[in-house]
């Protein structure tokens, strides 16, 4: 059952959604004395609610419910939905938007957000990115630098943990490291061998998995399935740290089943959120002297755009980027013996590959920019060998290594790649949907073809054999990485938010999630959001504390 906020408070802030920057926002502003509320347009979440450890037989239908593709058929095409977590993601029938050209948008609605199943990959943005334009003349630096983030980076890691190994790379600067996971022999000699053959570095992914107990998180037990959940809070999620310490506070009113549908507006300011109740239909309004929207990028975006915020400047809607990925090489590591007990296949993370295109030079090939490789190395056995008892027991033990590396590429920010609202369309809850249109230009393609050839270039020279190159462009939206349509920047004219992410047009909301990016890089973007989401607040405080004294 929702819980309702009292109407005739006036909080001091509004937080509108509660994944990684929504938890960040209500931690914060709560700590610093601020009365919030923080909405959530899906159900509450506990831990018995978490199936990470149940087998297929303890499902209905061993895992594979008919039901993920019935009621959502764009979000069943990922991964991690499945029978056993499927109704934290949108029912895309009750929530649809239009796609003028194909996009797959990946949605959550449950506390928490997509903070419960994402991938953990977190690395921190370089000034490669923050000042890309700088480096090779396209498109806009961000208002902010590298220096300028350093200590919100560290203040996100420090909480967080973020297991890793220190690199001493510029294009990849290094975190506050829990302890790294272990490599496997295979990964170990590609390692090597992509070091001494190419000068290139390969790592272990840098993630948000504990690997000893912090705070009353245990370390991780390599269970597997981290997108169902994880009962020892092992990897990173708001629930149940950052919200729950907001909740500690006793200054946080906690709204679930609130669906934001528009940014009140008075004398030109935001004077709260008016929302949907999900379950009963009904038309609700909480007030406050400060809006945050952490909602998601495109979410974010749609509210701003459904509220008439934003539209003095051009950049409103546009400029959608994702990471084109979905491509690289695999092969066959023959100078391995495969053992069952080999290879931890159960580790929850992979290998990375830092960018080593135009780190130096502007361009290369007929691109600019860069991208990072994921992947990783374990033994691979036949469990459906023919057979029986000894011949079939002797089959699957002749297994063998395989390997595998696959590429993250940066998208360019291109100002037709866009959203608007369809004027024709709703949701359930009556609420008017996105209309997107984002596409791959040339040189996402063309980095992304050139990451599949050096894919296997570094495949080769591990002394890996049956190399192939694998793959097809993502659809874009596909990465869950998207980001951009509100933008940061100096000029109200050329951008929708300031270099604290506070909108030109309304000084007292602020949008720290991924629609504030400028350009995208080619790492995984949410450790960045978080760190954004922590300096904005710090800003609001201090602000705050200044109008109160």
């Amino acid at each position: 059952m929702s819980q309702v906020a009292p109407r005739r408070e006036v909080f001091d802030a509004v937080v509108v959604g509660s994944g990684a920057t929504g938890g960040w926002a209500a931690k914060k502003l709560t700590e610093s004395g601020m009365r919030v509320a923080l909405l959530e347009a899906g159900p509450q979440i506990t831990p018995a609610d978490f199936t990470e450890h149940k087998m297929p037989w303890q499902m209905p239908y061993l895992g594979m419910s008919p039901k993920v593709i019935e009621d959502r058929p764009i979000q069943g095409l990922c991964y991690a939905c499945t029978e056993y977590n499927y109704k934290w993601f949108v029912n895309d029938v009750s929530n649809p938007y239009t796609q003028e050209k194909p996009f797959h948008w990946i949605r959550m609605r449950v506390l928490g957000g997509r903070s419960l199943s994402w991938g953990r990959q977190s690395y921190r943005f370089s000034d490669l990115d923050f000042k890309a334009a700088s480096h090779d003349g396209y498109g806009d630096d961000w208002p902010i630098s590298y220096a300028d983030m350093v200590p919100y980076y560290e203040e996100v890691e420090k909480y967080v943990g973020i297991s890793g190994a220190s690199e001493g790379l510029p294009q990849l600067p290094d975190s506050i490291f829990q302890p790294p996971m272990e490599m496997t022999c295979g990964e170990e000699l590609l390692r090597r061998h992509v070091k001494d053959k190419l000068g290139r570095t390969v790592t272990i992914g840098r993630t948000a998995i504990l690997t000893k107990p912090k705070s009353g998180r245990q370390a991780c037990h390599y269970c597997g399935p981290c997108e169902r959940g994880c009962s020892t809070f092992s990897y990173f999620s708001s629930p149940f740290t950052t919200v729950a310490d907001a909740r500690k506070t006793g200054r946080l009113a906690l709204v679930t089943d609130a669906v934001a549908s528009r940014i009140v507006l008075k004398d030109g300011k935001a004077a709260g959120v008016a929302y949907i109740d999900r379950a009963s239909r009904q038309p609700r309004q909480v007030e406050a002297r400060y809006v945050m929207l952490c909602a998601s990028t495109l979410e974010s975006t749609r509210l701003l755009m459904n509220s008439g915020i934003g539209s003095s400047s051009d950049a409103i809607g546009r400029y959608v980027m994702d990471h084109i990925y979905q491509g690289g090489a695999t092969g066959t590591m023959p100078m391995l013996e495969a053992k069952p007990w080999a290879g931890m296949p159960r580790r929850p993370n992979g290998i990375y590959i830092p960018r080593f295109r135009n780190v130096k030079e502007k361009e290369t090939n007929g691109f600019i920019r860069g991208y990072g490789y994921q992947g990783g190395s374990s033994p691979s056995f036949d469990f459906g060998a023919s057979g029986f008892g000894a011949s079939y027991k002797n089959a699957v033990r002749n297994g063998y290594w395989n390997i595998g590396i696959s590429l993250w590429g940066e998208c360019l920010a291109r100002k037709e790649n866009r959203v608007e609202i369809d004027r024709n369309r709703v949701d359930a809850w009556g609420i008017p949907v996105l209309k997107i249109s984002a596409e791959w230009g040339d040189n996402e393609k063309k980095l992304w073809n050139d990451g599949r050839e050096q894919a296997a270039e570094m495949l080769r020279a591990a002394g890996a054999a049956d190399v192939r190159l694998t793959g097809q462009f993502s659809i874009p939206g596909f990465c869950i990485h998207e980001v951009g349509t509100a933008r940061m920047g100096n000029d109200p004219k050329t951008s929708v938010l300031n270099k604290h992410n506070q909108a030109h047009e309304v000084p007292n909301l602020f949008v720290t999630d991924g629609a504030c990016y400028v350009s995208i890089g080619c790492v995984n973007p949410t450790l960045t959001m978080m760190a954004i989401t922590v300096r904005a607040c710090d800003y609001l405080v201090n602000e705050y504390s200044k109008r109160k004294a």
